[in-house]
């Protein structure tokens, strides 16, 4: 995490968790020009819109006390949603055996993509299980891990 994420996640995640909410993650990045200050919720049972609205009415004044960020930007808050991303140890380790959809930088056998259940991860490398073939991807090949909703 950059040193404006790791400031935000610290200053968010008290008031996330007295809303009894967790927080994901914490996102700052810039799109067509703007920079946008983004924090991922998630809660038992599902996020509500008024759990976005609570935390970020809470939020809001924290921040602007706090001035992590020089420049001017958009603030959101939302649920990590049903895909979400997966990045730190602990998130591979919490959704081991669920579907996940796996990003590479280069392609693999003519493949970007792979739709297979995690089924291991260890020091960076995310191994999944595609029908019967275990396929270890390291995190240099890896551009993103996220969870996988069939339809």
């Amino acid at each position: 995490m950059s040193k404006i994420t790791e400031k935000v996640f610290a200053l968010a995640k008290p008031v996330v968790e007295e809303e009894g909410c967790s927080l994901w993650d914490v996102e700052y990045l810039r799109e067509a020009g703007t920079w946008y200050l983004r924090i991922y919720i998630d809660k038992e049972g599902g996020v509500s819109i008024d759990d976005c609205e609570h935390i970020s009415r809470r939020l809001d004044p924290i921040l602007d006390e706090a001035d992590p960020i020089p420049e001017s930007y958009v603030f959101e808050v939302g649920s990590a949603g049903a895909e979400r991303e997966l990045k730190r140890p602990s998130d591979f380790e919490q959704f081991m055996g669920h579907e996940v959809e796996l990003k590479l930088y280069k392609p693999l056998k003519g493949r970007k993509s792979f739709v297979g259940v995690l089924s291991g991860y260890e020091d960076g490398t995310v191994t999944i299980t595609v029908g019967d073939e275990e396929l270890p991807f390291t995190a240099a090949e890896t551009a993103q891990v996220r969870l996988h909703v069939s339809f």
